[in-house]
């Protein structure tokens, strides 16, 4: 097979250089995508630094891809030479484990990332299980898509595993990344939707997005407006917050959800509320693939799309650079 030629990390924190690997013989259950779009993920970026201690250089980064297949081994099913298609976080899994049996191969421990150890999708081409490669509805334009892929399950996993319905009161916490596509995806389900920021500018925008209603998270009288209100508080933000104050504004059986990383411990003094509410704290990773291909359906039924800033490839280390500075409303999209 061709040589796969991308722009690939060489040593933590460095900026990305043009690289190209030999990928071998394509497997039986793999497909080969060529890539129109890649979103640059956060998590792109922990890798890039090595903050999480698992990368090997050089590795080409990227995971939120969407594309074309250009060529798919001889067990592949379902999916056709030249279909358009998407990838995330996730390039495969044992297949074999608890988890994989039920579906929830994103929770397999086997689990391979599609950039960590391997080279992902800032390139022209990647390669995966086809398991975990989406066909892309008509509906959606590849470049919104593209973080769907990673950010839209990262937000939309946990409405749908903690039950989000019309009767639910949510509240998202960070209109970022995140944040943005979780507003979208609540208020399809029909939930009443607050947004948590601590930028009171963001509030006009997070309303456009879906959002019924809006409150400074720094404020502590607006919490306590807010007492008993919601089910489910999705934590999007990576900033160390008050996190006694917010169970206080859980509803009875309410779940606080992290799916931002906080940069400190996450301390509730008592857990005197937890116990006499019945309330929880759980974290959420990715969705399976099944929940990833009906995130797409929704997303493509209800005009759900990340708002996105587009940059060639070639413009990555600029791109990367923007990201970092939160200078990008609210995804940074490189298109080959």
């Amino acid at each position: 097979m061709a040589q796969i030629h991308g722009l690939a990390a060489h040593a933590a924190g460095a900026e990305l250089l043009r690289f190209h690997y030999e990928p071998g013989e394509l497997g039986p259950e793999e497909v080969e995508i060529a890539i129109t779009h890649c979103g640059i993920c956060h998590s792109d970026l922990h890798l890039i630094a090595n903050d999480w201690g698992v990368s090997q250089y050089p590795f080409i980064p990227g995971h939120e891809v969407i594309g074309t297949i250009a060529a798919a081994g001889s067990l592949v099913k379902g999916l056709e030479v030249g279909q358009r298609v998407g990838l995330g976080w996730q390039s495969n899994s044992c297949g074999v484990c608890d988890w994989c049996i039920q579906g929830r191969e994103n929770l397999c421990a086997q689990s391979e990332g599609t950039c960590v150890k391997r080279n992902g999708g800032y390139a022209d081409r990647v390669r995966a299980n086809a398991r975990f490669v989406a066909a892309i509805p008509e509906a959606l334009e590849s470049q919104h898509a593209a973080p769907l892929l990673c950010g839209g399950i990262t937000v939309y996993n946990p409405l749908r595993e903690y039950g989000v319905n019309p009767s639910s009161r949510v509240a998202v916490m960070g209109i970022g990344g995140l944040g943005h596509i979780a507003i979208q995806f609540a208020r399809v389900f029909g939930a009443e939707v607050t947004a948590f920021s601590s930028s009171p500018a963001k509030e006009k925008e997070a309303r456009a997005l879906g959002a019924h209603h809006f409150a400074n998270i720094r404020e502590t009288r607006s919490l306590k407006d807010l007492g008993g209100k919601f089910d489910l508080i999705l934590n999007t933000a990576t900033a160390d917050l008050d996190w006694s104050a917010l169970i206080q504004v859980l509803r009875p059986t309410g779940m606080l959800c992290f799916v931002g990383v906080t940069p400190g411990p996450v301390s509730l003094g008592s857990v005197f509320p937890l116990i006499s509410g019945q309330k929880a704290m759980a974290g959420s990773p990715i969705g399976s693939p099944s929940r990833i291909r009906e995130m797409l359906d929704v997303a493509a039924r209800h005009g759900v799309k990340a708002q996105i800033e587009a940059f060639p490839m070639a413009k990555a280390n600029e791109a990367i650079e923007k990201v970092k500075k939160n200078k990008v409303r609210y995804r940074a999209v490189l298109a080959n």
